[in-house]
């Protein structure tokens, strides 16, 4: 089957706060409602999840954008892997990406989804920037640093227990809890928990009970996004690199005190069986937000990222909630 042509489908670097960073766009039609997908990790790009499963769905509706951020995927660079990075840095680069995306396609606002750490960032862009953006979708929504690691922890340990997983039980008590949403271990060590909590369908993905490499790095390598050998090192150096300077800073944060007020129309789109951004502590942190609309849209057979576990009713909810 010959692949879809779209009128507009480009792969390319714009200058970002000082920087170069990559984006894909992907309009059916000239004139789309812009919709910029802000990605997870920190580090983890999504457009190998994005453009495959939703370009058919979404495409003739919107002009899709996914962005690499700072040092991850395209946009890594090796001479700056030993610079400092912080979050209002990672804000600001999104500043410069919306305003690049409402100047060129000659729009005010557009409208914004995060995924995981991608809500994070949204959350911190909307207190500064919200009068550039027309509605804002977060899947997988974090709330509370420190109660989200330990809420996830206490999930896959007792999981391994109930399902006698020896060598599970085994690893979870070499690197211990976590305190104040660190392991002592660092980023490896949160990784190793991460495996268990994908492979017990709490995390990528509720049907598929892969670890949390397979669930990353199996799309990547299927999607056609990317230079296997050209950004495959990229890909896997950026996802540790942000992991490692970024996450720490944000696990810190409390958006249950912090961020509950918006301007802007909000949706949650979260999986029921989401142990990564535990669901019980996201519809907590639902019925404190303030805003001109909000809904709670639940996904009943997902986890994580219900984009991929459920394309189709993912589209139909995103073009009927934004487009009404």
């Amino acid at each position: 089957m010959a692949k879809k042509r779209y009128p507009v489908d480009e792969v390319l670097d714009i200058p970002v706060n000082g920087d170069i960073q990559n984006i894909h766009i992907r309009s059916g039609k000239a004139g789309n409602p812009v919709l910029l997908f802000v990605h997870g990790g920190p580090g983890t790009c999504d457009r190998s999840w994005v453009m495959p499963t939703q370009s058919g769905r979404l495409a003739d509706s919107f002009t899709m954008v996914c962005w690499d951020q700072r040092m991850a995927g395209k946009s890594y660079k090796k001479k700056d892997a030993d610079k400092a990075m912080t979050l209002d840095e990672v804000v600001e680069d999104m500043h410069c990406v919306v305003d690049y995306l409402r100047n060129r396609f000659g729009q005010d606002r557009i409208f914004i989804i995060g995924h995981s750490w991608g809500t994070i960032l949204s959350c911190l862009y909307l207190q500064k920037y919200s009068d550039t953006i027309r509605a804002y979708v977060g899947m997988g929504q974090f709330v509370n640093g420190p109660r989200l690691e330990d809420m996830s922890y206490d999930y896959v340990y007792n999981y391994a227990k109930e399902h006698g997983d020896q060598n599970a039980l085994k690893d979870l008590e070499r690197i211990g809890r976590p305190v104040e949403g660190n392991y002592a271990g660092g980023l490896n060590d949160m990784m190793i928990q991460r495996n268990y909590l994908a492979k017990y369908g709490g995390s990528g993905s509720a049907k598929k009970k892969d670890n949390a490499y397979k669930t990353v790095l199996a799309p990547f390598f299927k999607s056609g996004e990317y230079s296997v050998l050209k950004d495959f090192p990229k890909y896997w150096k950026g996802m540790y690199h942000n992991g490692n300077k970024l996450w720490p800073q944000a696990v810190k944060l409390k958006f249950d005190e912090t961020a509950t007020k918006f301007d802007v129309p909000v949706y949650i789109f979260q999986g029921d069986y989401d142990q990564n951004a535990p669901t019980d502590i996201v519809k907590e942190w639902f019925e404190l937000v303030e805003a001109p609309h909000k809904e709670y849209i639940a996904f009943h057979e997902s986890a994580h990222i219900p984009l991929t576990d459920e394309p189709d009713l993912f589209a139909k909810k995103i073009k009927e909630k934004l487009l009404g």
